[in-house]
């Protein structure tokens, strides 16, 4: 036996590697199997590098108007797409060392490989998976291998990947998922991008900036179909004012790959069909679970379409099998894998933590503008029966907006009426994916109506719209 543990987490993405550290914190001797990077998607190709990114797209946005700040940039204002994507991959890196010092300062072990539960407390570690995307991560020295590990607690949180639909199954040249789309050789002059969630429209987004022709299809009657009808509304209008074409209720029934880029049959739910010409396609329809190959199905671990079925606190069916993150099924998000972990790991000490309440984990969309929401949204709150009171207040009523020269965006509340209870929150325009974590405290607090309207917001700044919006609810809006 190569090595005994109190908790071995397998995968040390956002989920893993809080969980381990938070483990380590306990007093439980604590392990992490990781096959290709520390940091997981989230650091390595999703939140972080995604981030750096529409950066130097928001940037080069601002260059291009500076003269709507009273600004002169004289010269032609351009851009180098191999130091945006440097910058971005650097970023990554940094951050990918910092899990690894924050392990070893924790005391964590890192076990370098592919693992697989060969049956109850026993985690089987193979060669590490060769990356298809970037070279592989050196191993930290004094790291562990291939063997075999022993442990009371194996907490799987292996992540997902890119779902593919038939038909646009990626190829990295013409097709791409966001590991492509994040490591452009050039920025192409006209892209197709197929989903219009987080991970499509923010790809939409930061291409749009630097200049290229996007069409955005959605099968679904309307974009970002998680968010507040209202809200997505307006992202569909400030798209299409930026330039982006936007199709609807229309899914991809065809597509050719020729030697200048693809060319795919659109065809909408009337039957209404239209050919798209672009130099590149992104797919981006989703995540699917990294469930397989891991001997689940032999331990009799219950999993729903690649889903881990979990309870509250992380716990599976078979005891001593745990599973947090996007293996355990959605929202998709680090913030909430994270949460997870330290939930799961306080109850394998014998804490007592509250159950992950998915109502109250916030959603963030980072494009231009930015999109977030915590809670139900006004169809769903309906749905459940509530009588509501709703505020809304725009951002052309705000004097920071203004000053930003944002005034393009909204702030909406969603109310229980019976009880005052903030059920919902949506924002969009300028950094709402900041301002959005005061709702989420307000929501964990069960604060009410009263204790927001009598809350001191600071004055000039974008959070006074979230005030105006719980005010307007209740008939008492001031500056509309």
């Amino acid at each position: 036996m190569a090595g005994a543990y109190d908790v071995i987490v397998v995968g040390g993405g956002p989920g893993g590697y809080v969980a381990a550290i938070r483990a380590a914190q306990l007093g439980l001797k604590t392990a992490v199997v990781e096959r290709e990077h520390l940091g997981g998607i989230c650091l390595n190709w999703g939140c972080i590098p995604t981030k750096a990114l529409l950066r130097s797209a928001e940037i080069f946005h601002y260059a291009q108007h500076a003269k709507d700040y009273g600004l002169r940039i004289d010269g032609k204002i351009g851009y180098d797409a191999e130091a945006i994507k440097d910058r971005s991959r650097k970023i990554s890196a940094q951050l990918n060392a910092g899990v690894g010092f924050l392990l070893k300062k924790n005391k964590v072990d890192v076990i370098w490989g592919e693992a697989q539960l060969t049956k109850p407390g026993d985690v089987r570690v193979g060669k590490p998976l060769k990356p298809a995307h970037q070279p592989q991560a050196a191993p930290p020295k004094g790291i562990l291998g291939e063997g075999t590990y022993q442990a009371k607690h194996i907490v799987v949180a292996t992540g997902a990947r890119p779902r593919v639909l038939p038909g646009l199954e990626p190829d990295g040249k013409l097709i791409w998922t966001y590991f492509e789309a994040m490591m452009p050789d050039a920025m192409p002059k006209s892209l197709i991008v197929v989903g219009s969630g987080a991970i499509g429209v923010e790809f939409a987004s930061f291409y749009r900036d630097f200049g290229a022709e996007v069409t955005l299809i959605e099968v679904l009657p309307r974009i970002l179909p998680a968010e507040d009808a209202e809200v997505a509304a307006l992202a569909h209008k400030r798209f299409e004012k930026r330039g982006m074409k936007i199709l609807t209720g229309t899914k991809i029934v065809k597509l050719e790959k020729g030697a200048e880029g693809v060319t795919a049959l659109a065809e909408d739910t009337s039957g209404k069909s239209q050919t798209l010409k672009a130099e590149r396609l992104i797919s981006a329809v989703g995540v699917t679970g990294n469930s397989e190959n891991l001997g689940l199905e032999a331990l009799g671990v219950t999993t729903d379409r690649g889903i881990i079925v979990t309870d509250g606190l992380g716990r599976t069916n078979v005891p001593g099998v745990y599973a947090i993150g996007d293996v355990a099924g959605p929202p998709m998000l680090a913030h909430k894998a994270e949460h997870e972990g330290v939930i799961c790991v306080e109850a394998i000490a014998g804490l007592d933590p509250h159950p992950l309440d998915r109502e109250a984990i916030p959603g963030c969309t980072y494009c231009n503008p930015q999109i977030a929401s915590v809670g139900l949204t006004e169809e769903k709150a309906k749905a459940a029966g509530y009588e509501l009171k709703i505020g809304r207040f725009p951002f052309i009523g705000n004097g920071k907006a203004i000053a930003l020269g944002e005034p393009e965006g909204l702030t909406k509340t969603i109310f229980d009426a019976a009880t005052g209870r903030l059920l919902g929150a949506h924002m969009i325009g300028a950094e709402v994916t900041e301002l959005i974590q005061g709702f989420v405290v307000a929501m964990n607090c069960e604060t009410t109506e009263a204790e927001l309207m009598h809350t001191i917001f600071p004055h000039p700044t974008l959070s006074e719209t979230m005030h105006e919006s719980v005010l307007d609810a209740y008939g008492r809006a001031i500056h509309i």
